[in-house]
């Protein structure tokens, strides 16, 4: 069911200060930067900054979500909700490439899975990394 962890995201106050703080004292290589969202490799992973205000419905946190890689994420979703899982955000398609739920574990915090359209992913990374450089 799940693949990997893909993606640690972190909700800042600040996301340009945040931002900084990432790639000029972390020295992680800064992957695209958008208006809400920035992206950091960090090995295997991704680490993701986005702006408290950008949140979308998802409860007041501020501990990092997560992110799961699978392959059929319409198939675990079901799986998922099968074995009551509660989903804080339902399925739905993202601009990048993306398609994802979210949902909180027992202590209520959020973990989401995503199934990605690769190519359309790496064209929108390219042109997010062009814009930010």
């Amino acid at each position: 069911m799940i693949k990997s962890v893909w993606c640690v995201t972190f909700y800042v106050s600040d996301l340009k200060k945040a931002s900084q703080f990432y790639e000029k004292t972390l020295g992680l290589e800064k992957k695209y930067e958008f208006s809400s969202y920035v992206g950091f490799q960090c090995g295997n992973l991704e680490i993701g900054l986005i702006s408290q205000a950008e949140k979308r419905k998802v409860p007041s946190r501020k501990s990092p979500s997560v992110e799961f890689l699978v392959d059929d994420v319409d198939k675990t979703y079901k799986e998922l909700k099968a074995k009551g899982a509660r989903f804080i955000k339902e399925l739905h398609d993202e601009t990048w490439g993306g398609r994802e739920a979210a949902f909180t574990d027992a202590d209520g915090n959020v973990l989401e899975i995503v199934q990605i359209d690769w190519e359309k992913y790496f064209d929108i990374s390219a042109k997010g990394a062009k814009k930010s450089r």
